[in-house]
Order: structure tokens, then C-alpha cells, then sequence
């Protein structure tokens, strides 16, 4: 599971919206929302957030055991 509370940090740290984001990565928006709320995104999507928000330790935040919410 996904840890959405760090992903949605970098995303505003690196200057998206979350809209922005969806697009920059080619999800749409309502998709993207989803997959947040599950806290659950396709291998292809990880690798394309790992690129654009340059993670260099992709695994505590595309494999958290815990989530905070």
C-alpha cells in the first residue's frame, strides 16, 4: 500500500497540483483521485511518479507496511 500522506508532500513540495500531476504523469484526474483514495497505483504509474518527483528510495513510499491517515 501506498503511503498517500508522503506522495501527496512531494507532489506539493516539486510545485503540483494534484490535477497537475495527474496529467504530467498521464492519469486522468478522476483515475488518479482513485487510485489515491485506495492508495493503490499500477507498476507503470510508480515508475513515472518515481521519474517526474525524482524519489531516489522509491520503497517506503510505494511499499509502506503502515499508513498514516
Amino acid at each position: 500500500m501506498i503511503d498517500t500522506n508522503a506522495l501527496n508532500g512531494l507532489i506539493h513540495e516539486k510545485g503540483y497540483s494534484k490535477r497537475s500531476f495527474a496529467n504530467a504523469i498521464g492519469m486522468g484526474e478522476q483515475r488518479f483521485y482513485r487510485c489515491m483514495k485506495k492508495g493503490v497505483f499500477g507498476s507503470d504509474d510508480m515508475e513515472k511518479m518515481v521519474d517526474l518527483l525524482g524519489i531516489e528510495n522509491p520503497k517506503p513510499i510505494f511499499f509502506a507496511k503502515r499508513v498514516t491517515q
